[in-house]
């Protein structure tokens, strides 16, 4: 394999600092090998740095991905469509996904800036990174829109719900 080095201010730098893993990208075999190191101090860093990689091949963006490993709530969450509605074929899967995104992808925006979360479609499966409750309002919203709720229907229960949240804390 070869090492990963992107200098002081890549990915690596903050592995380094926060992590203190080795990491390894195997061409060969297209893997990324994750190791502790004698100088890791946390046995969990481990896990965060996998939660990190495969969020990143989600196709999350990079600053989410280093959210991941700075804060300790953040969790990653995937479902398929055919989970919540397993009918759907065709057309009416492209519509479902459809309904998610929005027009432009206004109510995937809507969605994550209500609940705080981020929202990846990738064909037909919903990946979902965000806090633990925060990510059960936006599954719900996602599943609602799935099963062909209205979009304003689903906002205004989403609000409600999050509105409730902050206030509880």
């Amino acid at each position: 394999g070869i090492n990963a080095e992107y200098g002081k201010s890549g990915i690596n730098a903050e592995y380094g600092e926060h992590l203190k893993l080795q990491i390894r990208i195997n061409v060969k075999t297209r893997n990324v090998e994750l190791k502790t190191s004698p100088e890791t101090a946390d046995v969990g860093s481990i896990q965060k740095a996998a939660d990190f990689v495969r969020a990143f091949a989600l196709g999350f963006d990079l600053e989410d991905c280093l959210a991941l490993i700075r804060l300790d709530d953040l969790f990653l969450e995937s479902f398929e469509i055919a989970d919540v509605k397993t009918t759907l074929k065709g057309d009416h899967l492209a519509r479902a996904i459809g309904r998610i995104a929005g027009k432009g992808g206004r109510t995937k925006y809507t969605i994550e800036n209500v609940t705080k979360t981020r929202i990846v479609l990738a064909d037909s499966k919903i990946h979902i990174l965000g806090s633990f409750q925060n990510m059960r309002i936006a599954r719900t919203a996602s599943c609602n829109l799935i099963l062909g709720s209205p979009p304003a229907k689903v906002y205004g229960k989403m609000r409600t719900v999050a509105s409730r949240m902050s206030e509880r804390f």
